[in-house]
């Protein structure tokens, strides 16, 4: 079965590659390492012996792309070098580097006024790279030292924007049909959007009879991770309502609508019912329009269906199982910042010593009980005795009875 591709990272790099591969604002020396880089990465050449084996996806491919333009062109123009050799000799300078990176005194190269993000990003880019560069200048006969030893790699802090499932029931109310299908899907699946979402099928979906839901299967060959099936216990009924009333094969794609557009209209959505983001009007062409700045997206209906299943799951690996994660980080990542608050409850202020106290109280009448039945029981057949032993005691009377009224 064929991986839909969202975002068109295949057909862009390939058309990339077709142009000639045109690199701008580096040095001829660095566009050649970059493009060494990106061909090695294509395949699956030098790399890391820890890391997983086998060719980069064009998404990453993309990603490294665009990175290493970036930096390699800043540190042309900050730390003043003509080559990716000269940095050698520059661990303090390159650290102090990414120190201005992080404070957010570095601007996009584009946009010269927006301050360059995901540095942690960045820096994890960067330090594959070094690696791939030390292990293909050995090649040559020459060894580099690690200058990346030192190099900050951590994520800022996710900015998500958070809402409950009471939030959710309001956004579905006033949505479209179609549109409020697909956001029950996202926050009950809490499914990766759009890279898993949009390649999930009909055929992906199994439905229980018995417990009147369906069983959704992950493929691992479109999961980021790992393949799973979970159950979607929240979104069942209307998602089979609208797979009837649209007749849609085994082999159709469920969810088919451009991911710009979803964004779009959850954002607008967002703000309209439950005052998400920033609203402004823009202009384009004469044309006014509402958009809306850090509002809602695909993405916030992971995170807020991870808030919303963190204390439902009775164990964090099945948790992890469910949103396909392999750490237990990620837990944390998705929770940490909005989306948990305080939610313990005053049945929930017991100590783990009144819990064994209540526990032991609870053990002793439940023994209590089962005396207490054994001696009712052991009583019911005493009882039972005690009438066998009058009815035949009856019976002996009547035979007697009888015996005597006899004639002789």
């Amino acid at each position: 079965m064929v991986k839909f591709d969202p975002h068109n990272s295949e057909r862009y790099y390939k058309r990339w590659k077709d142009q000639g591969s045109p690199i701008s604002g580096v040095t001829d020396e660095n566009k050649a390492i970059i493009l060494q880089f990106l061909e090695d990465m294509e395949v699956g050449a030098n790399i890391n012996p820890s890391s997983r084996k086998g060719a980069r996806s064009f998404g990453r491919l993309r990603n490294l792309r665009a990175k290493m333009v970036t930096m390699l062109a800043l540190m042309e123009e900050h730390l003043k070098i003509k080559c990716v050799a000269d940095l050698e000799n520059k661990d303090s300078e390159m650290l102090r580097f990414f120190k201005k990176f992080r404070d957010g005194e570095l601007a996009c190269r584009w946009t010269k006024k927006k301050q360059l993000k995901a540095i942690g990003t960045y820096a994890r880019c960067f330090k594959s790279f070094w690696h791939w560069y030390q292990r293909s200048e050995r090649r040559k006969g020459r060894d580099l030292r690690d200058i990346t030893t030192d190099l900050d790699c951590r994520d800022d802090k996710p900015e998500f924007t958070y809402f409950t499932i009471d939030d959710l029931k309001k956004l579905c109310n006033a949505a479209a049909y179609d549109y409020r299908v697909m956001m029950m899907f996202m926050f009950d699946a809490g499914i990766r959007s759009p890279t898993e979402l949009m390649n999930v099928m009909v055929s992906d979906l199994e439905w229980n009879n018995k417990g009147k839901y369906y069983t959704l299967n992950i493929r691992e060959e479109t999961s980021k991770t790992f393949g799973r099936k979970i159950k979607l216990l929240l979104c069942s009924e209307v998602l089979k309502e609208y797979i009837e009333n649209q007749k849609l094969p085994p082999d159709y794609q469920i969810f088919k609508k451009d991911p710009h557009r979803v964004n779009l209209y959850i954002k607008r959505l967002g703000f309209r019912i439950l005052n998400l983001g920033e609203g402004e009007i823009k202009t384009s062409k004469g044309k006014k329009f509402p958009a809306v700045k850090a509002g809602l997206t695909m993405y916030d209906f992971r995170h807020s269906s991870a808030c919303y299943w963190l204390p439902r799951y009775k164990s964090e690996s099945a948790l992890k199982y469910r949103f396909g994660w392999k750490k237990s980080e990620m837990i944390y990542y998705y929770t940490q910042f909005l989306g948990m608050s305080d939610t313990i409850e005053t049945d929930d202020l017991y100590t783990d010593i009144t819990k064994t106290e209540l526990e032991q109280q609870i053990t002793q009448k439940a023994r209590e009980m089962e005396l207490m039945q054994e001696r009712m029981q052991e009583q019911d057949k005493k009882l039972g005795e005690v009438m066998d032993i009058l009815k035949a005691i009856q019976m002996e009377k009547l035979l007697e009875e009888t015996v005597l009224q006899t004639p002789r």
